[in-house]
């Protein structure tokens, strides 16, 4: 899915080891500590940093704390000598986390993050790892660069530059836009157009930031919507509450006729028995399972990878989920199926009341379907990529061109291969903002350059060697 780029680098004397994400969306270091509870499970399953084993360690002891949707990271500060890309940055102040929230880091392929931000975002004051770097002289010019790989089948995912810029690595020429606010790596974006919206997103122009550290791209959810209308993508749940549509409503209108209307989701097999109530439920019961079960297998596989880069993006930007999942896989065919009976039943009963046709009544029930919004992934068909349109993002005057074949996500659930938008709708406290993740730093190599406050884009190059003689960070 290309949803994860990290590298390594090392702390302490000798070096040990741990894999980061470089991000542009923070500003500070940390790295799980040898100390973490042996409750910290996400902990426990990476490498941990031992300040006891390194003879450059110097203990601070600050306390310190990092905000995520899903709980706050905690621990404290450390300072050591820190490797990275061949550099070696002394005193580089860090935090040993010792307290991780939820599942968020447990299965996460890295073990921390090193913010590439200003510093007016780092947490503490702590003076963050690339302009420690410039302080101390090692970089021969104030910027870094980086070129992400796209191809989910290489094992070499790209490269980051550390104080130059690699010519192999991109075409053309960048074009510069100057950073509007010295804190995440902030610029004005032009108009974002696609063919069949009537009104550009951002229109006019809005701020934006380009994030290393998010897989996605995310905007405002009105606009997000909209875009994913235009490309043809539909919520995953959408799509099967309208497949319930068709196998489904005549059978409730039958038994509406029959049986109260509390007794009518249980009979079709859509709806659990109460407790306690152990009446036999029809014959539409198998039916109905083996039906949903092996879509909502595929769905979950797809959801849960969307869901991790999605949840990413919403917790570094204070965005909180305002729908809350069912707590258990195995309900989960029970409580789509359920929902969409209960609705439809309600639904049924008024229209045969208004002496509504069945077609009339599948139209209407499967336009319900379109007003679900369970938060999930817009999906779309694989096999239609080639006809699905270019989408434009206007930055410094010119077009940057995303094809479908860049910013749709292929996911691999089951064996089986799954189309997902890469569009999220992210609605954040300071908003209206979009933010321009993997997805479009994947197309576009990336240029931060901290001496000039200025951001540049230029065409990536396919599949460069990896460089020779700068200081470099393989991802």
């Amino acid at each position: 899915m290309d949803a994860q780029y990290y590298g390594p680098i090392g702390l302490g004397t000798p070096a040990q080891r741990f894999y980061v994400i470089f991000d542009t969306g923070s500003s500070n270091l940390w790295v799980p500590s040898i100390h973490c509870s042996w409750f910290n499970i996400a902990c426990r399953l990476h490498n941990r940093y031992d300040g006891s084993k390194s003879s450059t360690h110097k203990k601070n002891g600050t306390e310190f704390e990092i905000q995520y949707g899903t709980g706050s990271l905690s621990g404290y500060l450390s300072s050591d000598k820190l490797s990275w890309g061949g550099l070696a940055i002394e005193d580089q102040l860090f935090a040993e986390a010792v307290s991780e929230p939820g599942l968020t880091f447990v299965a996460a392929k890295f073990d921390g993050i090193l913010g590439m931000g200003f510093p007016l975002i780092a947490v503490t004051g702590a003076t963050p790892p690339f302009h420690k770097a410039l302080d101390q002289g090692l970089l021969a010019a104030p910027l870094f660069s980086f070129w992400l790989n796209r191809d989910p089948s290489s094992s070499y995912g790209g490269e980051m530059i550390l104080g130059g810029i690699d010519d192999s690595h991109y075409t053309g020429e960048h074009t510069w836009v100057p950073v509007t606010r010295e804190a995440y790596w902030q610029f004005q974006l032009g108009d974002i157009s696609i063919p069949g919206l009537e009104v550009p997103a951002c229109d006019g122009g809005c701020p934006a930031i380009a994030d290393t550290g998010t897989s996605l791209l995310a905007g405002p959810s009105t606009e997000v919507a909209a875009i994913n209308k235009a490309i043809g993508a539909e919520s995953a749940y959408s799509l099967q509450c309208k497949t319930l549509v068709q196998d489904y409503v005549p059978q409730i209108i039958q038994m509406i006729s029959q049986m109260p209307l509390d007794q009518v989701c249980t009979s079709v097999g859509l709806c659990p028995m109460a407790s306690g109530n152990r009446r036999l439920m029809s014959a539409f019961t198998s039916a109905a399972h083996s039906m949903l079960d092996p879509f909502l297998s595929r769905v979950e596989g797809v959801q849960g990878t969307w869901a991790k880069a999605a949840d990413a993006v919403r917790s570094r930007y204070g965005h909180q989920r305002l729908l809350k999942r069912h707590s258990s896989s195995s309900s989960a065919s029970n409580n789509i199926g359920c929902d969409f009976c209960n609705m439809a039943v309600e639904y049924i009963k008024l229209a045969l009341h208004n002496n509504q046709t069945l077609e009339q009544i599948e139209q209407e029930v499967e336009a319900l379907c379109d007003m679900l919004d369970f938060g999930g992934p817009a999906m779309v068909q694989c096999a239609k990529l080639k006809a699905m349109p270019t989408i434009s993002f206007t930055v410094g005057g010119r077009e940057f061109m995303l094809t479908p074949e860049q910013y749709v996500l292929r996911i691999d659930a089951g064996g089986e291969s799954q189309c997902v938008s890469g569009f999220l709708g992210l609605d954040v406290p300071v908003g209206p903002l979009w933010i321009l993740g993997d997805v479009f730093i994947g197309a576009y190599h990336t240029v931060f350059d901290v001496g000039g406050s200025r951001i540049g884009f230029a065409d990536a190059a396919a599949g460069p060697d990896p460089s020779v003689g700068k200081p470099q960070a393989t991802l």
